[in-house]
């Protein structure tokens, strides 16, 4: 189980909020909201936060400039993993990944199992890296943003929990960048 290291200071991050919708403006842009206060709350940075419809293209463009932005550490969507025909987060995001992160859809999906029983497999929430960007793609509904922040998100971006977090080795994700030859 994690702890928290109670020597260490919180190191804050600068996190972006995208909800993948075809329907949602900001005004009802409840899982965004979710998300904007969870981050809030637990002393991070709203980095930037934007809506854009189902579109590959569309989600590509906005992770993508985030991923660039040196002021964004993490990125997180919300929306678009499920299976209908306009569901297209994962296959706009993961081809943007240097590395998956599996075992966070699998945490995502231990902890879904007990709030939502056997309908967690119609999720396809993913993680990965690019760059020195955390990426990570929820499903749109409230409930699964509160689970995965509260469960995943809350103790793995926070540099006192232990024994590891994702803050620790933030500096080292493009150190494959930086080699030369």
């Amino acid at each position: 189980m994690d702890s928290m290291e109670s020597t260490r200071t919180f190191i804050p991050l600068s996190i972006a909020v995208l909800t993948v919708s075809d329907t949602r403006v900001l005004a009802d842009d409840r899982s965004g909201d979710t998300l904007v206060e969870r981050l809030g709350e637990a002393g991070h940075q709203l980095a930037d936060r934007s809506i854009v419809p189902d579109s590959i293209e569309a989600i590509r463009a906005q992770v993508s400039r985030w991923i660039g932005d040196p002021g964004v550490d993490v990125v997180i969507t919300t929306g678009g993993t499920g299976f209908t025909g306009r569901d297209v987060t994962p296959e706009a995001l993961e081809p943007l990944f240097e590395k998956r992160m599996d075992g966070f859809s699998t945490i995502f999906h231990q902890i879904s199992f007990g709030k939502i029983g056997v309908s967690t497999v119609q999720s396809r929430a993913t993680a990965g890296v690019a760059g020195s960007t955390f990426i990570f793609a929820l499903p749109g509904s409230p409930g699964a943003c509160r689970d995965a922040w509260d469960g995943i998100l809350k103790s793995q971006l926070d540099y006192r929990t232990k024994p590891c977090n994702f803050v620790e080795i933030a500096p080292r994700l493009d150190e494959h960048l930086r080699r030369k030859p």
